[in-house]
């Protein structure tokens, strides 16, 4: 169990998943939390959004599907976050919070979360005088100030969407640290102090409540890989600790987002309604039909070349119940963010990853046709 966490990020995701565990936990009482969520982007248009977390009353998830072969629909008012605080306005707050009362991070920072401002590649970094201009920059920074102030242990749980995203950050946090000239004894305190571990989420959040809040499905896990030192937040039923965190990553990356991704493709390709769902467009029989057998003649045999094809069978018959909860507004729109990016690491990632198994590569012409379009599409702005 852990005391206080710090949060960056203020999504609708974590709202609905990380924040949510810990409030059932304490709820439980057990002995974890609060949680202080940071707004690490300076955002203008999330500035109410950062006030709304410091409210006692807390905020609403409801949660939205079929469990157990039931429709269930239940509201909780998450009080688990007691503060929030604006990095580019609070960062003496923060910092002496970071230094003096934290015990685990967690950050979920979107697709480009991990990039390094040059700006932050300087020695000045370290000063503590200014606010870093990325997320790296920043944890960097405050992990600095909590070295200098005495330096007690600390775990991050990095929550990205990046494959071993805790290997990830500390690579990139060592790397900016040496840019930095960060002295030799922070060095060492950061290898044998901070440990930092690989997860894996999965939940699909399909609305924002205004000003904070969320409506999300039944479904979750918080997927933490095992490794000395390091232990899970709270006790919690979608928490689990694992020893094989690759299994969970490529089922969710290669079946549930992957087919968010066609699903992405083909909306844009054919220009469909801007406020189209996932469940309403796949009430389309054609689209559901090329859905379906996209899973059970590309992505199911690939998964079978590497000794998974029953799991992967079973997460594609939960995965197509989650896509068609009669509960979720979950627009395309927003699953279409970012789109190339997501093609590579959903669609590329797979092939090679088939590729790798040493077996002849079985045919998959639909995703080489997604994989293709989106190499020749001109970049174009998401419409909303």
């Amino acid at each position: 169990m852990t005391g206080r966490i710090l949060q960056f990020g203020t999504s609708r995701f974590l709202q609905a998943h990380v924040d949510l565990f810990v409030h059932e936990a304490r709820e439980a009482g057990q002995p974890v939390g609060p949680i202080a969520v940071v707004q690490a982007s300076g955002s203008a248009e999330r500035a109410g959004r950062v006030a709304a977390f410091g409210r006692p009353g807390g905020f609403p998830v409801i949660i939205r599907g079929i469990e157990k072969g039931a429709p269930v629909e239940r509201r909780i008012q998450v009080t688990s976050v007691d503060r929030g605080l604006a990095a580019a306005r609070d960062w003496e707050e923060l910092s002496a919070l970071f230094a003096g009362e934290t015990d685990a991070v967690v950050s979920n920072m979107g697709d480009t979360g991990y990039e390094v401002a040059a700006a932050d590649r300087h020695p000045a970094l370290l000063s503590g005088t200014a606010v870093p201009h990325s997320f790296p920059g920043k944890l960097l920074a405050l992990l600095h100030r909590r070295w200098r102030d005495g330096g007690r242990s600390l775990t991050v749980l990095p929550c990205e969407l990046v494959s071993r995203n805790g290997e990830v950050l500390a690579a990139i946090l060592a790397g900016l640290a040496r840019d930095a000239g960060a002295p030799a004894g922070f060095l060492d305190w950061m290898a044998g102090s901070v440990t930092i571990g690989n997860t894996l989420v999965d939940r699909i959040v399909s609305q924002p409540l205004d000003p904070i809040g969320a409506v999300a499905e039944p479904y979750a896990l918080w997927a933490i890989e095992r490794r000395p030192g390091l232990s899970a937040p709270c006790g919690h039923p979608a928490i689990v600790m694992t020893d094989d965190l690759e299994r969970f990553e490529r089922l969710k990356l290669h079946i549930l987002n992957l087919g968010h991704s066609v699903l992405a493709d083909l909306w844009m390709a054919e220009r469909r309604d801007p406020d189209e769902t996932v469940r309403a467009i796949l009430a389309d029989g054609r689209v559901r039909d090329r859905l379906e057998s996209l899973y059970r003649t590309e992505v199911v045999p690939g998964f079978a070349a590497r000794g998974m094809a029953a799991e992967a069978e079973a997460y594609v018959a939960t995965t197509l119940d989650r896509f068609l909860n009669p509960f979720l507004d979950h627009r395309i729109a927003d699953i279409a963010q970012n789109h190339p990016a997501k093609v590579g690491k959903r669609i590329g990632d797979f092939l090679a990853w088939v590729c790798g198994a040493g077996s002849a590569r079985h045919a998959t012409p639909l995703l080489d046709g997604v994989l293709g379009a989106v190499l020749a599409r001109p970049a174009e702005g998401i419409r909303s």
